[in-house]
């Protein structure tokens, strides 16, 4: 475990998988700096986490639905963890980790209290919940000293719904909350004799021109345009793999989505995998047409594995990939031009070649992942010169 002579930082997600997943490694690189301890729901996942991490962890639960009740409760145990331990930092993640954690820090008077936006669920919230959910986002970033969106994109909206002044917001580096690894996301650690392997228990033929999706199969990542679109496509050699969970509760696909799933032998749904990487491997090119992201992990591997990417004209994608250089970017929920966009990669072969050249040096060059984490142990850093 790291000294204690060091100044405490704390990171807040409300699911363990969020630090896991999303800040891959960057708990054990921050250690080497401060005496870090990771909160977050589900204890067992947790503990787990913290032997991988080489960092402390203490659980509290916390629920990704609005739950006011269990939300109270959740900042009563952080305040009084707070006042026991005595951060430097608490930095959060995750919408409801970023409520309960920036009020608990204020209320136990942390002195620096950070929230980082990866994305802002409540874009496709209407009515009352809208305005429920935009008057939480305003306590949040009220409680917080410091927000950093992870895209630029993220920060203008940031700024045009006057969630908080301009002068609060900072984006590290050229985006994202954890970079990526390259040196992981590589097609080199895959021979042809394993892709082989994986395209023949799918059901790929070698011949067969492969588009994947890799994230939740929910409506707000454009699963429903998205197999309404591949349908529509009618064309032979190719398939469709999608590489995720569903969220059945949270967010159901439609009826008419689930059918074709399940009957299209040209749809391959393998569920939740640990590794993604030997799915990237056998495709050629990624499909991600969400509603909403902050700054999408999923489309920086599948650009680091050489895929060329059709993104939403939506922040963080269209800071990623740049249209007709490493991939396209159309609009959102439209089923039509997802279509056209994956005829066109398909049939034009001169235009593929271009875009696959250019997509993992596109990543390489802006996305690092120590790069984006010695951007904001920096930003920590500077917090000490005020103490």
């Amino acid at each position: 475990m790291p000294s204690k002579l060091n100044k405490k930082l704390v990171r807040i997600t409300t699911v363990p998988i969020s630090l896991e997943k999303l800040l891959e490694n960057q708990l054990r690189f921050m250690s080497q700096y401060y005496d870090v301890t990771a909160i977050s729901s589900d204890k067992e996942r947790l503990e787990y986490i913290g032997k991988q991490q080489k960092v402390s962890v203490y659980a509290v639960e916390m629920t990704r639905k609005i739950t006011p009740l269990q939300d109270l409760k959740s900042v009563w145990k952080l305040y009084n963890y707070f006042r026991k331990e005595k951060p430097f930092i608490v930095h959060t993640h995750t919408p409801k980790a970023g409520t309960v954690g920036m009020i608990a820090a204020k209320l136990a008077g942390v002195p620096n209290r950070l929230h980082t936006i990866a994305g802002l669920p409540l874009m496709e919230a209407t009515g009352m919940k809208r305005k429920l959910l935009d008057l939480v986002e305003k306590i949040t970033y009220g409680a917080a000293t410091h927000i950093y969106p992870n895209s630029s994109g993220l920060k203008e909206i940031i700024i045009q719904e006057n969630y908080c002044k301009p002068q609060k917001l900072t984006v590290i580096g050229n985006g994202s909350s954890n970079g990526i690894n390259t040196n992981y996301f590589d097609t080199d650690h895959f021979s042809s004799e394993i892709k082989e392997d994986l395209k023949l228990k799918l059901g790929i033929c070698p011949k067969d021109f492969v588009f994947i999706f890799v994230g939740r199969l929910v409506g707000d990542k454009g699963i429903n345009e998205l197999v309404k679109s591949f349908t529509q496509l009618n064309l032979e050699r190719i398939k469709l793999l999608l590489v995720g969970s569903q969220e059945s509760d949270l967010d159901p696909l439609q009826a008419e989505t689930m059918q074709h799933i399940n009957s299209n032998p040209n749809i391959i749904a393998v569920g939740h995998q640990n590794d993604v990487r030997p799915y990237f491997a056998i495709s050629d090119a990624l499909v991600f047409p969400s509603y909403r992201e902050g700054f999408p992990n999923v489309v920086m591997q599948a650009g680091a594995m050489g895929l060329p990417c059709i993104v939403s004209n939506i922040n963080g994608c269209n800071e990623i990939i740049k249209d007709k250089e490493n991939g396209l970017i159309i609009p959102t929920k439209n089923a039509e031009v997802i279509t056209n966009a994956m005829r066109i990669l398909f049939e034009d072969a001169g235009l593929y070649v271009e875009l696959k050249k250019k997509a993992r040096s596109m990543i390489t060059e802006r996305y690092e992942q120590e790069v984006v984490w010695k951007a904001l142990l920096a930003e920590y850093q500077k917090l000490e010169q005020y103490v």
